[in-house]
C-alpha cells in the first residue's frame, strides 16, 4: 500500500506543473448554440459579451466556463477554464471542471492531471479523490485508485461511493472477499445503489457461491453512487433552463421537498408549456404533496399536449383508481398498456382494476402476459398464484 500511495503521490505531483501562460491558449469561441433553449443561448452570449469587456478577469471565463460545461459544450468550456486557470492558479474550481470536462470526453491522461492539480489545491478533497480514482479504476490502475478511495473513506467511514470504489479494485485484484465486504457495506448504507449489484455478483461468484451470485444478477440495476460534490451542484444551478429546473425539481423529489419539487417543474411548464414531461412530473410532485385535484389536472393537460404519453396515462390511472373512479382508471391504465407494452407497471396496475371491477378473465389474460414479458417481476406471478386460488 505504501509504494501504492507513493505512486499516486508522485502523479499527483507530476500533475501540478505549473498551467501554460494564458497568452498561449487558445482563444474561447463560442460554439453553435442552436440547439440550445432560447433563455440558455440569451445566458451564455451575454457571459460571453461581459467576458470580452474584461477579458483579463478570471471569474468572467469561469462563469463562462460553466455556463457552457453545464450546457455540455464541452471543447468551448475548456478553453474558458484553461484561460481561468492561467489567471488565477490557486483556485481549485478551474482545474476540478477541467478533470469533469475530461471525464466527459473520454481523455484520462488529461483527467488526472486535472484532477491531481485540484488535489494539491486541496489536499483530501472527497470529490476529486474518488473521480481521480474512478478515472484510475477505469483505465485499468486498481493500484493507483484503491489508495485514493481509502483516503476518502478514512475521511467518512460509510461514504458510499470511497466503499464502491474500494470493491471494484478488489474486484480488479481478483480480492473477492474483500470486494464483497465493501460492495456490501455499500448495500448497507444505500440499498438504492443498484449499481453494486453487478459487480457484487462477480465478486461471490469468484468465491464460487453461485447462490448469491445470481441473486445478485437479478437485482442489477444502473442507480450509480457519486461523492459529495458541491462544485458539480453549484453548476447545475447556473442555467435558466427548462431542463435545469426539471432537474432541480428531481432532485428536490428525491429529498421529500415536495413542495419545492412542484415550484421547479412549475418553471420548467412556463418554459415549455408544450412539452408533455415536466407536468407529468408537476403532477407527481402535486400527488405526493396531498394535492390530488391539482395532480389530476396536471396529468389531463400532459394528455391534452400529448395523448399517447403512457406514463400520464398511468399516472392519472393510479390516481382515479385511488379515488374509487375505477371506470376511468381501467380506461387510462389500459391506454398506458396499449400506448407502452413494454411498460410493466401499468400492465399490473391495469390488471389490478380489471380485478376490481371484477372482469376477471381479462385480469387474469394481463397477469399472464406480463409473467411472461417480465420474468424479473414476481409480482405477476405470486398474484396469477393467489387468482388460482
Amino acid at each position: 500500500m505504501k509504494s501504492a500511495l507513493a505512486a499516486v503521490i508522485a502523479a499527483l505531483t507530476l500533475a501540478c506543473a505549473s498551467s501554460p501562460p494564458q497568452a498561449s491558449l487558445p482563444d474561447v469561441v463560442l460554439p453553435d448554440l442552436a440547439r440550445a433553449e432560447k433563455s440558455v443561448r440569451d445566458q451564455i452570449e451575454t457571459s460571453y459579451q461581459a467576458l470580452k469587456a474584461k477579458p483579463g478577469d478570471a471569474g468572467a471565463y469561469g462563469e463562462l466556463g460553466g455556463l457552457l460545461l453545464a450546457s455540455e459544450y464541452f471543447d468551448a468550456a475548456e478553453a474558458a477554464y484553461l484561460h481561468a486557470q492561467a489567471l488565477a492558479s490557486s483556485d481549485v474550481r478551474w482545474p476540478y471542471y477541467l478533470g469533469q470536462i475530461y471525464i466527459a470526453r473520454n481523455a484520462p491522461e488529461n483527467a488526472i492531471a486535472a484532477f491531481g492539480r485540484a488535489l494539491t489545491l486541496k489536499p483530501g478533497d472527497l470529490a476529486a479523490l474518488v473521480w481521480l480514482g474512478n478515472v484510475y479504476l477505469d483505465r485499468g490502475q486498481p493500484e493507483l485508485a484503491e489508495p485514493l478511495f481509502e483516503q476518502a473513506r478514512l475521511q467518512q467511514p460509510k461514504l458510499v461511493a470511497a466503499l464502491f470504489g474500494l470493491g471494484r479494485a478488489a474486484l480488479a485484484r481478483r480480492d473477492y472477499a474483500r470486494a464483497v465486504d465493501a460492495l456490501e457495506q455499500v448495500l448497507a448504507a444505500d440499498p438504492r445503489a443498484s449499481i453494486a449489484h453487478y459487480p457484487l455478483a462477480l465478486a461471490y461468484r469468484g468465491l464460487g457461491d453461485t447462490a448469491k451470485a445470481e441473486a445478485h444478477l437479478r437485482e442489477r440495476g444502473s442507480v450509480e453512487v457519486g461523492p459529495p460534490d458541491p462544485l458539480m451542484v453549484a453548476l447545475r444551478d447556473v442555467l435558466h433552463s427548462a431542463a435545469a429546473e426539471e432537474e432541480r425539481g428531481e432532485r428536490a423529489l428525491n429529498a421529500g421537498d415536495f413542495q419545492a419539487a412542484a415550484a421547479h417543474f412549475t418553471k420548467a411548464v412556463e418554459m415549455t408549456p408544450d412539452k408533455p414531461s415536466p407536468r407529468h412530473k408537476l403532477g407527481t410532485a402535486l400527488s405526493l404533496a396531498g394535492d390530488t385535484r391539482g395532480a389530476v389536472a396536471a396529468f389531463e393537460e400532459a394528455l391534452r399536449k400529448s395523448p399517447g404519453f403512457a406514463q400520464a396515462h398511468y399516472s392519472l390511472g393510479i390516481l382515479l383508481a385511488q379515488s374509487g373512479r375505477m371506470p376511468e382508471a381501467v380506461d387510462h391504465l389500459s391506454a398506458a398498456v396499449r400506448f407502452d407494452p413494454g411498460f410493466a407497471q401499468a400492465r399490473y396496475g391495469y390488471a389490478l382494476a380489471l380485478l376490481q371491477t371484477k372482469r376477471y378473465e381479462e385480469a387474469r389474460k394481463q397477469l399472464a402476459d406480463g409473467a411472461r414479458l417480465f420474468p424479473d417481476h414476481r409480482e405477476f406471478e405470486e398474484a396469477l398464484t393467489r387468482f388460482a386460488k
